[in-house]
Formats: structure tokens, sequence, C-alpha cells
């Protein structure tokens, strides 16, 4: 949910190598070049075009395995310059609609027994200068807990990936480096879950 150029994609292709099938949603309906995914359009702020697309990718694939939430709106702006339009549309995009999708796929998951719902954090440290991206990637933490609690008991692995810099190809954010978080989070035992993995760009320590 959410598939852009970035992290999306690198995402998409590195559970395409696993031999899971893809589906992509986004704002264009796009496939971003790579063969052998569904897409299917859809606002995450608009609940029935998120609801309509995922129950789409449902019906053609089946209960997902794995859904990754990776819808954000970025913008710069401090709390002197915060409008309340421009607060409530980050975080439509940026919370509520990572609620709806975890909301929407979680419960087919838990009647079957298991799956994992991924959602893409940031802002480790919130920053003046990125009002609405701090408060969002807060409740994306909380949020986070909220759906573990609700839907954990029933074998739905919740958490969330933070990337704590900005996301280019050939730097400390590759988004293919990024993406092998996500795989780890989803192939991981249940005794060993983790909720949030934090990609800091320094070096793993061995």
């Amino acid at each position: 949910m959410g598939a852009g150029p970035g992290i999306g994609r690198s995402v998409a292709r590195r559970f395409a190598k696993e031999g899971l099938p893809v589906a992509l949603v986004s704002r264009s309906g796009g496939t971003l070049d790579l063969a052998g995914v569904r897409a299917y359009r859809a606002d995450s702020a608009d609940e029935t075009e998120l609801r309509a697309a995922l129950d789409a990718a449902a019906a053609e694939l089946g209960t997902p395995d794995v859904v990754v939430y990776n819808a954000a709106i970025i913008r710069p702006g401090s709390p002197g310059e915060a409008t309340v339009r421009d607060q409530l549309d980050a975080w439509a995009v940026n919370v509520v609609g990572a609620l709806i999708t975890g909301a929407h796929v979680a419960p087919a998951m838990a009647r079957r027994g298991g799956g994992t719902f991924l959602i893409t954090g940031g802002m480790p440290e919130p920053k003046a200068a990125y009002t609405s991206l701090s408060l969002g990637k807060a409740g994306v933490r909380t949020l986070v807990r909220l759906l573990d609690e609700e839907y954990g008991p029933g074998g739905v692995h919740v958490a969330s990936v933070t990337v704590a810099g900005e996301v280019a190809p050939g730097t400390a954010f590759d988004p293919d480096d990024i993406a092998e978080h996500y795989w780890r989070l989803h192939t991981q035992p249940r005794d060993a879950w983790e909720h949030e993995v934090l990609h800091s760009g320094e070096p793993a320590t061995p």
C-alpha cells in the first residue's frame, strides 16, 4: 500500500523474489515497471477507495500473507506554520490510512491463523521542521501497539520499520537494504517477534 519508486518498489521486488504474488496499491495504479505484479488504484485517505482496492486484491490473490503500508505525506513545516487542513490531510494518510488498512486485512489473517502487517515508520526523534511527519510517525508507533493487542493473539505479526534518513539508492539508506528488514520481520518465528526495527544507516553490529 503506497507503492512508489523507493521503498515500495524494493519491497515488492524482495517479496516477489521469494515467489510471492504481489499486489501494488497506489494513487496512480501503476506497476512500477515490475513484471508479474497486480496494480490497483486508491488514495489511502479515501476509505471507500482503500477498502475497495484491498478487497479487489484479496479477491484475486486470496487472504494476504503480508501487507505493507508505505504511504506517507512528507512535507516540511514548523509548529508555527501548522494549519488544521494540512495537519488533518497528513494525519489521514500517515496514520488513519494505516489504521484502516490494518483493521481491514488483519481479521482474515487472524481467522487463517497468521499473517504480517508492516508499516513504514520514520522520525525516531521528532523534528520541529517536520511537525506533521513527526506527529504521524509517533502515531504509527502507537498504532502498531494497538493492532498487536487486537490481532497479535490471532497470529498476526504487526511491526514497523523506522527509517531514520532520506531514502536514496547507493547510500546508507538504500531502499534495497531497507527492504531486507521487511522480509526478516515477515519470516520471524512468533517467539522472536519484533515490533519495531530501526534502520539508522549505521553498519550493523556483529
